[in-house]
């Protein structure tokens, strides 16, 4: 007779209890993440008022939102390895703290390349709130949760654009346009004192740092600004209505 093993029985893990400081966690990241997408274009609304202050042009002020978008799209993509080489609650703390301050930085501008470079700063930083904000959602929550967690992330990415006008406009014609930079300070503090008391400390892997493709790094960011560039340049100064229709198709 031949003996017929029994199917080894699969252990079913138990999910994790979600506590309140997780959620704080969370919370803490998602609101990074709107203050993010809001400061991409807040400025839009009190671009007349930037430029007049500086006084530029509205084209040249035009650059006060490239800069911003150039920076955030180049750091978006290095941001998950970074945090595995910093650690996910250093990585963001840091990158907080800096974004509130070139925030402010960016109300005492003086001239137009002074608030480029700010707002480069402040795009480079605050691009790395984005995908933290994910990245905390997948690593604290469990898998039954995650997607109420992503569907926050959604909510609060739709809502911040849509407001971005509306806030701009109404600090920049109640208080002045330095405002909508000093509207970054309040949930930056938040958002840094949630970060520091839900997030664990995990030891730094300043040895990755090695191991990266620099070369590529460096390519792909000249690529990612240059293809930034061109599609805001080319939008704003009708590059793509000389284009053949086919090539649009």
């Amino acid at each position: 007779m031949t003996s017929v093993k029994s199917a080894p029985q699969q252990t079913v893990q138990p999910q994790k209890d979600v506590t309140l400081k997780d959620w704080i966690g969370v919370y803490s990241t998602l609101l990074g993440a709107f203050m993010a997408v809001l400061d991409n274009q807040i400025t839009n609304a009190s671009l007349k008022d930037i430029t007049g202050a500086l006084g530029v042009s509205l084209e040249e002020g035009a650059w006060i939102s490239t800069a911003y978008l150039v920076a955030e799209i180049v750091v978006i993509p290095l941001t998950g390895w970074l945090s595995q080489v910093f650690s996910v609650r250093l990585y963001l703390l840091v990158n907080a703290a800096l974004f509130i301050c070139f925030s402010v930085t960016c109300a005492f501008a003086t001239n137009l390349p002074q608030m480029i470079l700010f707002r480069a700063g402040q795009g480079f930083t605050g691009g790395v709130l984005i995908p933290m904000a994910f990245i905390v959602i997948l690593t604290t929550l469990p898998q039954a949760l995650q997607p109420v967690g992503m569907a926050l992330f959604g909510l609060s990415t739709i809502i911040a654009p849509s407001l971005s006008s509306i806030v701009g406009g109404w600090l920049t014609e109640t208080y002045g346009w330095q405002y909508i930079f000093y509207l970054n300070v309040l949930p930056g503090l938040l958002l840094i004192a949630g970060v520091w008391y839900a997030l664990p400390q995990r030891p730094t892997r300043l040895h990755l740092l090695k191991k990266g493709d620099w070369f590529g790094i460096v390519t792909m960011a000249i690529g990612l600004a240059s293809l930034t560039f061109f599609f805001e340049e080319g939008n704003r100064k009708d590059w793509f209505e000389y284009l053949p229709l086919s090539l649009c198709l």
